[in-house]
């Protein structure tokens, strides 16, 4: 197995055509964090030094620099940081400076208040007499810094054209390092970091992109060569479960394992089965290499120091097994990373969730866990990366990293914390999951938005996949990938529910709230409902309700974190509907199905309660279809009168809104009526012939 070999993505075309200095240096960071074998996610960062004209309209030498927190692959111009170089200088000739300070000197330094905090490797930058320096965190260079010998193996990759600087946190103190290190080496063209990552600068943007690329592809031909001869990871020791069977185990799995690195809030799980980690989780080496450390310092806040390796052979043993081994060892890891927390922690550090960020299972591949599925993504992206630098570094000689304390001292350190408060704030329903039956109607789409816009990640589920696709693919627009994913599902199929609650594992990890939503209606006399329409309505509102409600608790008591189901029944639910008596009948055993599921499902945390609307005609299938016709010829008008009839029938007088029902159905689910369970609300104007009683 090679390791990746980079590409130089420099665009003369593209490149000609930007405007400013800023522009260019925007271009060349996107190029190197497009790779994520050139540099981690959220991680390195770049520069260009130019001069320009302050509020004054006086000269100045300037430094543009990352600003904190944003990503090489997507920042743009108002991501980076101006700074005032003369301001700067005097800094050269301290011989040391604390985080703190550093930071306050630096806000002073900067040319506009409004740019973002720079990055925390400002000072690398500045110190360093060039004009264009990049810092990144390549596979191969790391897989260098990260070998027991890595030093030597250098010397012979780089002869005398390089500096070695020892693994010392970022900030003032490396920074110096650097520079004098490079300042007594005329020859050196590049700093190798030890455990940490790769310096190079250049006269020109692309000169300084290009001796990137140049450096990776030297360390990766000699890497490459070095494994020619060797098994990666001490060759296998377990062998994958088929693609089918993996996905099958998977979908039983994750929603326990969601259940169990359970904290105070929810976890979002992602899974990563591809062939480089397979080949990892399933080898001789895998258990030991993954406990020796973080590959790269940028990894520790998003994978923690370690991940969980769980020693399960997948040729003898069953998923039930696995679950067993995944509870102790998970209960396990959680108290060990309290004690590696209370063994360093510093004053005024607040401990992080301890559960595993990165959970590794031979046969079947790697778990990640985040707040969100972007955070999990990012997990399993940078071990992935970590993959690449063990299998790398053991190619050379032995892998090793931080120690203990050095890696606490990074995953704890304030300037790297302060990346995580940029992020919004979480809202009501972040880290959770819903799924929303008839998602592509008025109500169903509403509800999957009002979910989406409170922090949640939903299901589209509905009958019409092209109008939950659309749905899905308007949230996703909006808030992010991934936060909607659309599905196909007839709720009277009990093989595609069950098809779709696997899908919800495999997407998210599991469910946390489900909305019983998809309808129909039909409209007739009595003597005139046959015996096929009055099944049609028991199928998908009765039948229908029942087994996705069904699969639902089954999920939801794997999990056993609670969760919430809400019923849309009908103002029909109370009230005898005239000419609907196959409909009216069965809205009314919704609201009591629901109140079945509440009865039992309260001993397991599982809230169930049914909203009930009436006349929601805006966006509705129900209501374009006959239904309408037949309702209108029931009470005597025409068709387009009988929005302004429900209207006027209302003790309130108003029309009843899509966002309405949503709104209701959001409280329901909410913490705002976590002690609420069994309830009808109805959202119908007020119709006195239907109030619950």
């Amino acid at each position: 197995m090679e390791v990746h070999m980079v590409k130089n993505l420099w665009n003369a075309e593209e490149s000609s055509k930007l405007n400013t200095k800023l522009d260019e240096l925007v271009y060349r960071s996107n190029l190197i964090g497009s790779d994520r074998a050139v540099c981690n996610f959220g991680g390195g960062n770049t520069s260009i030094k130019t001069t320009e004209k302050d509020f004054r309209g006086r000269d100045v030498e300037v430094m543009w620099v990352k600003g904190s927190g944003s990503d090489l692959a997507t920042m743009g111009s108002h991501n980076f940081t101006g700074l005032k170089l003369d301001d700067i200088a005097p800094l050269k000739e301290r011989e040391d400076m604390s985080d703190e300070d550093m930071v306050a000197y630096l806000s002073h330094c900067m040319i506009n208040s409004s740019h973002p905090r720079s990055s925390i490797e400002t000072l690398l930058h500045a110190f360093l007499p060039y004009k264009h320096v990049d810092h990144t965190h390549p596979d191969a260079i790391i897989s260098i810094a990260c070998a027991d010998n890595g030093k030597e193996i250098a010397k012979e990759i780089f002869g005398d054209r390089f500096v070695w600087v020892p693994y010392i946190r970022p900030g003032f103190k490396l920074s110096k390092m650097i520079a004098d290190g490079v300042a007594a080496n005329p020859k050196a063209d590049l700093v190798l970091m030890e455990k940490h990552g790769l310096v190079v600068w250049g006269e020109t943007a692309k000169e300084s992109y290009d001796k990137t690329i140049d450096v990776i592809n030297e360390a990766e031909a000699y890497i490459n060569k070095a494994g020619e001869s060797k098994e990666a990871f001490g060759g296998e020791k377990y062998q994958s479960l088929e693609e089918s069977e993996r996905r099958e185990v998977l979908s039983d799995v994750m929603p326990f394992i969601r259940g169990q690195v359970f904290e105070e809030k929810a976890m979002i799980l992602t899974y990563d089965d591809n062939e480089e980690v397979l080949t990892f989780v399933n080898s001789n080496n895998a258990e030991k290499l993954s406990q020796v450390g973080a590959a790269c310092p940028d990894h520790l806040v998003h994978t923690k120091r370690v991940p969980l390796f769980v020693d399960w052979n997948p040729q003898s043993e069953s998923a039930e097994d696995l679950k067993e081994k995944l509870k102790s060892s998970i209960a396990a890891y959680k108290k060990e990373y309290q004690e590696y927390f209370e063994r360093n922690k510093n004053e005024g550090d607040v401990m992080f969730e301890p559960s595993p960020r990165v959970i590794l299972i031979p046969g079947l591949g790697m778990v990640n866990t985040g707040k969100d599925l972007k955070m999990a993504n990012v997990s399993g992206a940078l071990y992935n990366r970590a993959v690449q630098v063990m299998k790398g570094a053991t190619y050379l000689g032995e892998f090793v990293s931080l120690n203990e304390n050095e890696s606490y001292e990074i995953e704890y350190w304030p300037l790297e914390l302060y990346k995580l408060s940029l992020a919004p704030a979480e809202a009501e329903f972040s880290r959770k999951v819903a799924l929303v039956t008839g998602g592509a109607g008025g109500i169903g789409s509403e509800t999957c938005k009002k979910f989406v816009e409170e922090g949640a990640h939903v299901l589209v589920t509905d009958l019409n996949l092209e109008g939950a696709e659309k749905v899905a693919a308007e949230i996703n627009e909006t808030f992010g990938p991934g936060r909607a994913t659309a599905i196909q599902m007839d709720v009277t199929s009990e093989g595609q529910i069950q098809e779709a609650y696997k899908k919800a594992a495999l997407a998210y990890g599991g469910v946390d709230t489900i909305v019983n939503n998809a309808g129909l209606a039909t409209s007739n006399p009595i003597e005139e409902t046959s015996l096929k329409e009055w099944q049609l309505n028991m199928d998908v509102l009765g039948t229908g309700y029942f087994l996705v409600a069904k699969e639902a608790l089954i999920q939801m008591k794997k999990q056993n974190t609670g969760g919430s189901m809400i019923f849309i029944g009908s103002k029909n639910s109370i009230y005898a509907g005239k000419n609907a008596a196959a409909y009216s009948s069965v809205k009314a055993m919704e609201t009591h199905l629901a109140r079945c599921f509440a009865a039992e499902g309260g001993e397991h945390g599982i809230r169930v309660n049914s909203v009930l609307p009436d006349a929601v005609l805006q966006g509705s299938a129900i209501w374009s279809s006959a239904w309408k016709e037949e309702r209108a010829a029931a009470y005597g008008i025409h068709p387009d009168e009988l929005e302004e009839h429900y209207r006027k029938r209302t003790i309130l007088r108003v029309h009843i809104l899509p966002r309405d029902i949503a709104e209701s159905i959001a409280f329901l689910a909410s913490s705002k009526s976590e002690k609420t369970t069994g309830c009808m609300i109805t959202v119908d104007g007020g119709v006195p012939a239907a109030f619950t009683r």
